[in-house]
């Protein structure tokens, strides 16, 4: 009997060491990128979508054989490290520092809060490590001059690119239709209110949107400025606040989580019948199931969406990767998602063309790559990163949520820019114009 256990826990421990064998390879022998990514915390929704996306691309790359390392003379797979940031500045710190110094990463992918990735940016830069940042959306994450930040890399709008979209918008197509609707004059201003997220990516909003309206000279009055704390749930009062100015159109800066409640209790609770505005990070499924029928008719910046696609060259890439995904995991991906998606194929093409796994020979083979448009529309249809602030450019549509009877939830359609529309902007019956 002895004998019979003594052979048996010799079997048990020799599987144990194949299966760590497998998990891990020698150093040099597998690309280790390490997804930041919020799977714990107030953004575990997004991050979730971020880490599942990033499986997605490395299982298909891995699934054609891996990556080419022209110094190995082979092709090696991709390991994935996560990183959970706890949607925090420390979790960041801490998960970023741990995928650096103990689990060896080549390269980090993702990051969605800009006030959570700014907090660990030092870290990168110490240790000199590329990053592809998917998320963080204020433009200050390559642009700040307190940090070393050229191995950072920006795939994701930064606020000056959304803001500008959503308030050219605005100007554009709602305030002629504001005006038309109600009579009013036709050079009468559109009374906008802010409610931003007190961090990076909110300010980052408020400073866009000041900034488009200046440099344009567009006819736009901001008659509200609020501000909250990230994570909050009750915005009754500063929702109330802003009612009190009696705006045309209020531009909300949040998270998802922040979002459905913010119009949700304006609807419900305060009785703004106003046209609310989202940036593209609510772009998601569970933005249409949770907002229900306060969001009927309200606006969504967008650059990719779970459930309308810009016809156009991407749209075989678009429908692949929704299918894939819901095949995989069940439901859609949201737009962290598909970023960080296309942020795995990113490094593996960087360490293509670098030949290494040499971090500066990867750095700077970001800085001058060029690769074809994957998922989303790109300006010039092409992945690229900008030479002053290594930012890529993105196409960017505006979307008008419909309620959808038979979903029991809203849909998007694109409304702008021209050349994309599905549909033309609709004014509400139940709409309600600021008074001047």
């Amino acid at each position: 009997m002895k004998r019979t256990l003594g052979i048996l826990f010799i079997v048990f421990i020799s599987l144990v060491l194949i299966a760590g064998c497998t998990e891990e390879k020698p150093p040099g022998e597998e690309l280790k990128i390490g997804v930041v990514a919020s799977m714990t915390g107030s953004a575990s929704t997004t991050g979730k979508d971020i880490w599942q996306s990033a499986e997605l691309a490395a299982d298909e790359i891995n699934a054609d054989g891996g990556v080419y390392v022209a110094d190995l003379g082979k092709k090696v797979p991709i390991r994935l490290v996560q990183g959970d940031d706890e949607s925090t500045r420390e979790g960041g710190q801490k998960a970023v520092s741990r995928m650096i110094t103990q689990d060896n990463v080549d390269i980090l992918v993702g990051g969605f809060s800009s006030a959570v990735v700014s907090a660990h940016q030092q870290i990168v830069a110490e240790h000199k490590v590329p990053y592809i940042i998917t998320g963080a959306s204020t433009p200050i994450i390559t642009r700040r001059t307190d940090v070393d930040t050229t191995y950072m890399f920006h795939h994701a709008p930064t606020c000056d690119d959304s803001g500008s979209q959503i308030i050219l918008f605005l100007d554009d197509t709602v305030r002629p239709a504001i005006n038309s609707q109600y009579n009013f004059s036709a050079d009468r201003p559109l009374r906008l209110a802010i409610l931003y997220q007190d961090s990076p990516y909110g300010k980052g909003h408020q400073t866009a949107i000041k900034n488009t309206i200046t440099n344009s000279s567009l006819n736009i009055e901001i008659v509200a400025e609020e501000a909250f704390k990230m994570g909050e749930s009750d915005y009754r009062t500063v929702l109330t606040s802003i009612k009190n100015t009696d705006p045309d159109v209020i531009y909300v800066t949040a998270f998802l989580n922040e979002q459905i409640p913010i119009e949700t209790q304006a609807m419900r609770d305060i009785g703004l019948n106003k046209i609310f505005t989202a940036v593209e990070p609510n772009d998601d499924p569970d933005f249409y199931k949770g907002v229900g029928t306060y969001g009927d008719y309200s606006i969504v910046q967008s650059r990719f969406s779970p459930y309308t696609v810009p016809k156009g060259p991407t749209e075989a890439a678009y429908n692949k990767f929704v299918t894939d995904f819901d095949k995989k995991y069940g439901g859609f991906p949201g737009m962290m998602g598909v970023a960080t998606y296309e942020g795995v194929y990113i490094a593996a093409k960087a360490v293509e063309d670098a030949g290494t796994l040499n971090k500066t020979a990867v750095r700077d083979a970001l800085a001058t790559i060029r690769m074809p448009q994957m998922v989303e529309n790109m300006q010039d249809q092409t992945i690229s990163f900008s030479p002053d602030c290594r930012e890529s450019k993105f196409e960017l549509t505006m979307e008008q949520l419909y309620w959808d009877e038979s979903a029991k939830e809203t849909r998007p359609k694109i409304v702008w820019p021209e050349g994309l529309k599905e549909t033309s902007f609709v004014l509400p019956e139940w709409y309600e114009p600021g008074q001047d």
